[in-house]
């Protein structure tokens, strides 16, 4: 049993027998949002299994902590919506100088907690889209909304505040070849300024969650393609994203460590965490029937919850 600030005691499942966590879709945790105490939950089951007692009473946060309502204020909620719309792009066209129509008329809304999978082949626009989102490129017409935010509005000197919104995930990792695993995932709060007392606990927690606490000093030559990729995960995951982007990120993998990375990011999914994976892996896409969108010349021609990756009449 587990209390959310004032909300009723709510009866919780289980966790799966590999540990990872269920989630109750409208359960009242959820829609009062995640934080921080959520990580730490998953790591902790991550490391140790599921405990070995309950039921457990999670004792109200101390008065020097923020509260859940004040999270949900500085947000700019008027309330705690579990849909919420992260991203929303409206009528969205972009049209390069040399005259090429990468995206016609794209309408899209990912409510929080959404797990999208964004498929098309080559040159059908998901880069394009991806630019879009980071603000590395700015819509020819149409808006993009990112977290309440229109993007074409903000200011060049706001957007590496806004960019902390995202966690982005590349195919081939970039990661820095002489700093170690940890150091790679505190690089990504040092660069913002993040407070030095809260980096260790952020980074060491982060680790926990995608099983690297034991790889930690190592350096990324000396680990596996799939311990890399982990890595970037949790350089992504270390600033408490609103949306995570993955670009590909199993690209570079053999099938069984795609399947691996796959789970993480499912795992990661379920503590609320928003995820937009481009691929071109049909199969993956196929088995795990998560909304898909497709672009084509451009434009979304699906956009399908429990779909495959090809249309199936």
């Amino acid at each position: 049993m587990v209390r959310c600030g004032n909300a009723p005691l709510v009866r919780l499942p289980d966790p799966r027998p590999d540990g990872s966590l269920v989630r109750r879709r409208g359960s009242h945790c959820r829609a009062l949002g995640r934080s921080r105490t959520d990580l730490e939950s998953v790591a902790t089951v991550v490391a140790t299994g599921p405990p070995a007692e309950s039921p457990v009473t999670i004792a109200p946060a101390p008065s020097t902590a923020r509260s859940i309502r004040r999270r949900i204020l500085e947000r700019g909620r008027d309330q705690a919506v579990p849909d919420r719309a992260v991203l929303v792009l409206h009528d969205v066209s972009k049209q390069y100088p040399n005259g090429k129509l990468a995206l016609r008329d794209v309408d899209l809304v990912v409510p929080e907690g959404d797990f999208v999978f964004l498929v098309g082949p080559s040159g059908a626009g998901k880069s394009t889209l991806i630019k879009l989102i980071i603000r590395d490129e700015v819509a020819s017409h149409g808006e993009v909304v990112l977290d309440g935010q229109d993007l074409a509005r903000l200011a060049r000197r706001h957007v590496p505040r806004m960019r902390r919104k995202i966690g982005i995930i590349f195919q081939d990792f970039k990661l820095l070849p002489t700093k170690t695993v940890w150091e790679n995932v505190a690089f990504a709060l040092e660069v913002t300024g993040y407070p030095r007392r809260q980096i260790r606990p952020a980074v060491d927690r982060v680790l926990a969650i995608v099983g690297l606490s034991a790889q930690a000093r190592q350096t990324p030559n000396q680990l596996s393609g799939g311990e890399q990729q982990r890595t970037a995960i949790a350089r992504a995951l270390v600033h408490d994203p609103r949306l995570i982007i993955a670009d590909e990120p199993t690209g570079n993998l053999d099938p069984l460590i795609s399947w691996e990375i796959l789970q993480l990011l499912l795992r990661i999914n379920e503590l609320g965490v928003t995820v937009l994976m481009a691929t071109h892996n049909a199969e993956v896409v196929t088995a795990l029937r998560k909304r898909v969108v497709a672009l084509e010349e451009g434009r979304v021609i699906r956009d399908e919850v429990g779909g495959a990756y090809h249309r199936e009449d």
